[in-house]
């Protein structure tokens, strides 16, 4: 079975060792190279599940609510 981070891109003499980072996925080693196109996860299944965190707004990016924001009615806006 092929492994997760297997991009099947091996280095080469003269190429540059590849880079290996923790997935922020689910925290294994994650090739951190071109011929990787899920990095810098490891995988599309975990490049996924953080899409999908994002898309249902699991994750978001915290501001704070400025004054032209609010609507006349006090109801912020989306």
């Amino acid at each position: 079975m092929k492994h997760p981070t297997d991009h099947g891109a091996s280095p080469s003499a003269d190429a540059p060792p590849f880079k290996t980072v923790v997935c922020p996925g689910c925290g294994g080693d994650s090739i951190y190279a071109p011929s990787n196109p899920y990095r810098p996860f490891c995988s599309e299944r975990c490049n996924n599940a953080d899409f999908g965190a994002w898309a249902s707004e699991a994750f978001r990016v915290s501001q704070q609510v400025r004054p032209e924001d609010i609507a006349q009615d006090d109801t912020p806006l989306q």
